[in-house]
């Protein structure tokens, strides 16, 4: 039967096999890790983890996060020995090939069983906090019932080099996420040799210190590794256990090496290992009995599962769909209603909001309509308005708090918004410094990559920020940002467009965004309120020309708050007899889905186009052309009033007005 000691070695040899036979054909990859870390995901597999292979989306499975994505083989290899559907030899046998779901790292989306995305060394265990952190926020909403279920990994060395390991495991310790357990594969070998070469950090220590639980065990002792882990799911900690493991155990000559870290065995090697481990089976085949005791491994959480079906259905209609509705990322009627109500008042009071105070303005209208939204910030909650009046603060003896303290861990914020979001039943946003950006870069590209809805609130954008100078002054993050695929930038230039941001932002079920936002107080321009959400397109005329797009003789683009400056150098031109629009562009990403049609009735067809921007001009030559003009920056900012700032880098109305007469 699935887990006994006789089958244990088969059922451990069946991956190691997989794994090093795939790297073979595919001549790339990495076979050491899989093979050194089989028998410690035998156990876990057939012995500890919740899921049923045949409903993997089941919503109170067990998580398994392989955070050391370069060992990809050991999850294919267990999705496929489980009896993942989709997951087939013939994907195996085309490891890293293209059409294949068997990627060179894990990728979220191409097949049932793989969690989240990983490669990148340290996302993995970032992420896995955070889905940690949702299992115990939904468990408080909805009870053990429905959720309560364990969240394991698998780190190597790498991982718990990067940086943002620390920061992952300082905050797990801190909730005291004792549904967390991580198994480290203690092999101490890297790509470059030993890992003495580069560290001699004493992990159990340094774990500890953070507040988790920690053990270590041989990591080829079947007995020694079921009762770490039967120990470490007792705990009221998160879980570190280090598992001593020989990399690319069975390969005779290369073990414990680095030679089997990221490159195939060989041929000759592979042969050796099959005699050295009695497995006379060829490439990709495993014998019937230990197929079968795999395959009932992946059967046997189905009992689990059709237990909490039956406790679900025992719940009454609206508390089921409450659940459901929260679980499938669809969001609440009515909200959409508040929030326009409180769009129509931000045009007939026109505030002089900054749109960092707008953006706040807008959660509070809507987040208690939104028991899913859960906000935080990098310990600048005043600075970035992410806490509305009524949210309480979470905390590991109050999981009901919707709002995340993450202290200074810009990318550990990023990586765990990841998790909460993949977990489900919460849409995370939290806010920092928008030149901050570059240190949550990482978890980002991830969120864009996977295609969660994470929300990015990133204030004080530019040189309007002051007295704080270049180091904090971004220039070039908008242009990084606007680069990254699949990811919504949003710059709103007032209240309205920061409502209407907002709510796009809260619909982008498969994007991330990020609202970039204002430090200094600025005009509601748009004073007329209107039904439709205008930002939705990413771009509209904001003010066309007098006598309308026939008459226009030059469009001002703008951004932010630099669209009150364009406004501005309107009046000016229309003074002087020249026809000018102006052009607000929150959104260049939506903009670019527009018809060709929509696109030219708000860009126009003079060549008279100028930009305005306090930022670098990277990008704006695809809407004002190569010989357009740009208003904006050239080099780093300065330490001054922000007032002052925009004199002395000629972001003005007076510069707006000087390039486009020179384009007339």
């Amino acid at each position: 039967m699935p887990g006994d000691k006789l089958n244990h070695t088969a059922m451990a040899d069946a991956i190691r096999f997989l794994s090093a036979d795939a790297v073979q054909k595919a001549k790339s990859g990495h076979p050491g890790m899989p093979m050194g870390m089989a028998d410690v995901a035998t156990v876990l597999f057939s012995k500890f983890l919740k899921f049923d292979a045949a409903t993997p989306d089941w919503t109170d499975r067990d998580r398994f996060v392989l955070s050391a994505g370069h060992g990809s083989m050991l999850l294919y290899s267990l999705l496929y020995l489980t009896g993942y559907s989709g997951m087939t030899q013939e994907q195996i046998i085309n490891f890293r090939q293209a059409g294949s779901i068997t990627a060179g790292h894990p990728e979220f989306g191409h097949a049932a069983g793989i969690e989240t995305t990983t490669g990148p060394l340290g996302q993995g265990l970032a992420t896995a906090v955070g889905m940690a952190l949702g299992e115990r926020m939904l468990n408080t909403r909805y009870g053990d019932d429905l959720v309560s279920h364990f969240t394991y990994v698998i780190a190597g060395d790498g991982c718990l080099m990067e940086g943002i390991s620390h920061e992952a495991i300082s905050m797990a310790g801190h909730w005291k996420l004792s549904s967390l357990i991580v198994l480290f594969d203690d092999n101490q070998i890297t790509i470059d040799g030993a890992t003495d070469l580069s560290v001699s950090d004493d992990q159990i220590k340094r774990f500890k210190a953070s507040g988790w639980d920690t053990r270590s065990v041989d990591g080829h002792d079947y007995d020694a590794i079921t009762k770490a882990i039967a120990a470490a799911r007792k705990s009221n900690k998160p879980s570190l256990i280090a598992c001593k493991t020989v990399i690319g155990f069975g390969a005779p000559n290369k073990q414990g090496t680095s030679k089997v870290h990221g490159a195939p065995l060989g041929d000759e090697e592979l042969d050796a290992m099959r005699k050295n481990l009695d497995w006379s089976h060829a490439p990709f085949e495993v014998p019937d009995d230990i197929l079968a005791a795999w395959r009932s491994v992946g059967a046997q959480g189905a009992a689990d599962r059709t237990d909490w079906e039956t406790r679900f259905a025992k719940l009454d209609e609206a508390a089921r769909g409450d659940f459901i509705r929260a679980m499938s990322g669809d969001l609440p009627e009515g909200w959409l209603d508040i929030l326009n109500e409180h769009k129509k008042r931000v045009s007939e009071e026109q505030p002089a909001w900054a749109t960092r105070v707008a953006s706040g303005e807008a959660l509070a209208a809507i987040a208690d309509h939104l028991p899913e939204l859960i906000g935080g910030s990098a310990d600048l909650t005043g600075s970035v308005n992410t806490r509305t009046p009524t949210m309480t603060a979470l905390s590991a003896n109050d999981f009901s708090g919707r709002y995340i303290h993450y202290g200074v861990r810009e990318h550990g914020m990023a990586a765990v918004m990841n998790g909460l979001a993949l977990h489900g039943g919460i849409i995370p946003y939290s806010g920092t410094f928008f030149v901050f950006t570059d240190y949550m870069k990482g978890a980002m590209r991830l969120s864009a990559l996977m295609e969660q809805r994470v929300i990015y609130v990133l204030t004080h954008d530019s040189i309007g920020l002051g007295e704080d100078g270049p180091t904090h002054q971004a220039v070039e993050t908008l242009a990084s940002l606007r680069a990254l695929p699949n990811f919504r930038t949003f710059r709103p230039c007032d209240g309205v467009e920061a409502a209407e941001c907002w709510a796009v932002a809260l619909q982008s079920s498969d994007a991330p965004s990020g609202l970039v936002l204002s430090r200094q107080g600025m005009p509601t321009l748009r004073i007329y309120h209107t039904e439709e959400n205008l930002c939705a397109r990413g771009a509209y005329v904001m003010l066309e020309a007098d006598g309308g797009f026939e008459a226009r003789q030059a469009t001002i683009l703008a951004t932010g708050s630099e669209v009150s400056i364009a406004m501005e150098a309107r009046e000016i031109l229309q003074k002087e007899g020249i026809l000018a629009a102006v052009v607000s562009m929150p959104c260049w990403e939506l903009f670019d889905e527009q018809s060709d049609e929509y696109r030219q009735s708000v860009i126009g067809t003079s060549k008279a186009r100028v930009a305005v921007e306090a930022a670098v001009r990277m990008g704006w030559d695809r809407y004002i052309g190569f010989h357009g003009g740009f208003v904006g920056m050239d080099s780093f900012g300065a330490s001054a009033p922000a007032g002052k700032l925009f004199e002395y880098f000629d972001i003005t109305a007076t510069a707006v007005v000087r390039e486009i007469k020179a384009r007339l």
